[in-house]
């Protein structure tokens, strides 16, 4: 999002220009195939939230609304803990200044995660107001100038004011170097958990809030909070979710959730599926009754702008309304660009006074003379200083992960696997990656040939879906062995040509789909960073609707449009990235008879950032509803399933060893399975010929 304007250096954003199946000869897509994905997620989103939405006639009915609104909004959390954890504040250092002086700080978060931060002290006797500044995407986080300008400047009028750095930002990234991004797969690893970094974020400041009432300087009734970019997202969260802030100042972030979906916005903004069941306003609603001045800028982004900001402020106007604050809700408009500027700050300050302090109209207030310090100078940690057992977000996410799949026991009894197994199946089909797709044992309109072996085929309204088709039928004319290759990157061309070939040459019709949102069919510019398909990824997040889940439509649509006999033999064959889809969905649909992956992700779980994988693997909560590759792949018992190579979140290949080790609960759920067909698990090559002979 803001991000992109404001740190080009860490967030690179490149279009994704691969053409697709090279056989088909079709060059590069239309522009319409490239808008079909985004169009199909922007009619899902508005189609949600105009069923979900009912008129607000009196507080009670907005009340009601809102309460909908907050349950579910911490169900996309993954909820908070129950009990809080020590803060266990300790002050690394002290710097004296004009007027103020400046703490550095650590809290601890949650267990073992420690918050680096700044607290501004003015040097005032009595109670003061406080004020949370949350950064926004500039690279050297809570130490950036244009933060600790606003935080001086607050400071010199009698605010006191604590500055943090989010969770994989700042001082608290997976290096110790400012400048480092905590969004696309850095941020990625967390939602397998079920815990994204917008719910981290909000907790975190949670916690802000829980150490600025501790501080006996501070007045714990006038509480306000803003920042900009991502710190404005993060305002606008922590503001709504915590009704300890009084004063709420959101500077260029908001706008609708519709205006995101087809923007390139941060992985810290994405609260799952809230586009489908919320809008923006209703956000900011829950801030009422309670002061929230909205700050944008007329040279903004779409999705920050001044027109988009106006749909949801008019949305939340009702609920300030209602409340009886009508003047509550303010937005101010600049003709400035994205940014947090002197103009900003100083009507900032006005409406901190006037809320927080009981003092003047909310008029901007002077800014005071600010001195910013060096980056370096002012770091909890400088250099290379940080402990060495420092928590990371990978490695919160991984700790994170393990302790939910702890609960998951390699199967001990067949009659008691038998039963867990379909409640496995059950589960995998209620979670995030199935629960929100249409249904795909829904009649086919089966395939349009097209020149050569290509086809098309419909995936759901609005999608319709290009494939390579190599026939080979049986008397009735129908395909009665059928494999399917999956594939979604360009760099696996070579190696689908030569298993479509060999697979034909054992008399096998030969499917290769393309998939919603891969080769031609993905948005320009979806590429940023490490994450090839970054923003179809997060558009799918924000309708409920991971690409995962959708890619396994695709490709039960795909299979569909053969018209399959009852008694066909479907092989399903996925490579690299399309690993997990292949196995989530043969696990959930039994018409499929066996199965192989090749050099595929083997664990949602990584300490690392994530390499050479896709952001749309990572469905929310998959470790905590189902579990695991190893427990989804046990799912296909008795089936046959061959394992050929593999890796790790971060990218590097396993071994025999460790791929062996990695499949642990695979290999005894099928040892415990009744006519259980071949588990090969091993490195190398796939043995096509093999693979299609092992007994189904």
């Amino acid at each position: 999002m803001n991000s992109m304007r404001v740190w080009p250096r860490v967030v690179a954003c490149v279009a994704l220009s691969c053409a697709w199946w090279v056989s088909l000869n079709q060059g590069v897509s239309s522009r319409a195939e490239e808008n079909a994905y985004l169009e199909f997620i922007r009619s899902a989103a508005q189609r949600d939230v105009a069923a979900g939405g009912a008129p607000l006639n009196d507080q009670a009915a907005a009340e009601r609304r809102l309460s909908v609104v907050r349950k579910k909004l911490l169900e996309a959390w993954g909820g908070f803990p129950e009990t809080p954890c020590d803060l266990a504040p300790r002050k690394l250092g002290e710097l004296d200044r004009d007027g103020y002086k400046l703490e550095k700080l650590l809290l601890q978060t949650f267990p073992g995660v420690w918050m680096t931060a700044h607290a501004y002290v003015p040097k005032k006797e009595g109670k003061l107001p406080a004020v949370l500044c949350v950064h926004g995407h500039w690279k050297e986080a809570k130490q950036a100038p244009q933060v600790q300008a606003r935080c001086i400047g607050l400071a010199k009028h009698g605010f006191f004011v604590l500055a943090v750095d989010a969770f994989g930002a700042g001082e608290r990234g997976v290096g110790e170097a400012l400048g480092e991004y905590h969004g696309e797969m850095t941020a990625a690893t967390l939602f397998p958990t079920g815990k994204p970094l917008s719910g981290i974020q909000v907790y975190e400041n949670m916690r802000a809030v829980d150490y600025l009432q501790s501080r006996p300087e501070v007045d714990p009734e006038k509480l306000g909070i803003t920042g900009a970019s991502g710190g404005g997202n993060q305002t606008m969260y922590a503001g709504a979710w915590d009704t300890r802030f009084k004063a709420i100042v959101p500077v260029c972030s908001v706008g609708t959730y519709n205006s995101y979906l087809g923007a390139a916005c941060c992985m810290c903004e994405v609260v799952p599926g809230a586009a489908s069941w919320c809008c923006e306003g209703e956000i900011l609603g829950l801030c009422a009754p309670r002061g929230l001045m909205i700050f944008n800028a007329t040279k903004d982004s779409n999705q920050f702008s001044v027109k988009e900001a106006r749909k949801s402020i008019a949305v939340a106007q009702t609920f300030f309304d209602l409340a009886g604050q009508p003047a509550a809700l303010q937005q101010t408009v600049f003709d400035w660009h994205h940014d947090y500027s002197q103009s900003m700050r100083e009507r900032m300050y006005g409406w901190m006074a006037l809320k927080l302090k009981g003092e003047g109209d909310g008029s901007p207030l002077p800014d005071p003379v600010i001195q910013a310090e060096d980056p370096e100078s002012i770091r909890c940690y400088p250099g290379n200083t940080r402990p060495d057992d420092w928590m990371t977000l990978p490695q919160f996410a991984a700790a994170e992960g393990r302790r939910q799949l702890a609960r998951l026991t390699p199967p001990t009894d067949s009659v008691v696997w038998d039963r867990e197994q379909s409640e496995a199946r059950e589960m995998l089909r209620q979670s995030s990656v199935f629960k929100n797709n249409p249904s795909a044992t829904a009649p086919s309109q089966g395939f349009t040939p097209q020149e050569g072996e290509g086809i098309t085929y419909f995936s759901e309204p609005g999608l319709l879906l290009n494939a390579r088709l190599t026939p080979r039928s049986d008397e009735s004319g129908s395909p009665a062995r059928l494999a399917v290759i999956v594939n979604l990157d360009a760099d696996n061309a070579d190696l689908v040509e030569q298993m479509r070939t060999t697979i034909s040459n054992q008399n096998w019709t030969v499917l290769i789909p393309q998939l919603r949102a891969t080769a031609a069919g993905a948005p320009a510019g979806d590429k940023i960073g490490h994450a090839p398909d970054h923003n179809s990824s997060e558009w799918g997040l924000w309708v409920g609707r991971p690409l995962i889940g959708q890619w396994c439509h695709d490709l039960q649509r795909a299979i569909a449009s053969q018209k399959p006999a009852v008694n066909s033999d479907i092989a399903l064959i996925g490579i690299g990235t399309a690993g997990p889809v292949v196995l989530c969905t043969a696990a959930v649909d039994l018409r499929v008879t066996r199965v192989a992956t090749v050099n595929s992700l083997s664990s949602f779980v990584s300490d690392t950032p994530l390499r050479g994988q896709r952001l749309g693997l990572m469905a929310p909560g998959i470790l905590r509803d189902v579990g695991d590759i190893e427990h989804i792949a046990a799912l296909i018992a008795p089936r046959p399933l061959t394992i050929v190579g593999g890796s790790t979140g971060g990218g590097a290949a396993l071994d025999e060893t460790e791929l062996t080790s990695g499949y642990s609960y695979t290999r005894k759920a099928y040892e415990l399975t009744s006519n259980a067909g071949p588990l090969l698990i091993r490195t190398g090559t796939l043995d096509v010929a093999e693979f299609l002979k092992s007994a189904r």
